[in-house]
């Protein structure tokens, strides 16, 4: 009675250039998004300090 072979299925390391790959492009998108929360960060601070040039809003608490 023969035995009868199974094909076992060949395990591969990871693959170093995939690897590379997929993080760049994790590392570029969160740097991305990190940078438009600063572009955002600084629109902000930037039309606060606009504002208070124009005499539109004031630091100081008014007393009544």
């Amino acid at each position: 009675m023969a035995g009868h072979r199974i094909p076992h299925v060949t395990l591969k390391g990871p693959s170093v250039v995939k690897e590379i790959c997929m993080g760049l492009t994790a590392g570029l998108m969160a740097a991305g998004l990190w940078k438009m929360q600063h572009w955002n960060q600084q629109r902000k601070t930037r039309a606060f300090y606009d504002m208070l040039e124009k005499g539109e809003i004031s630091v100081v608490v008014s007393e009544e």
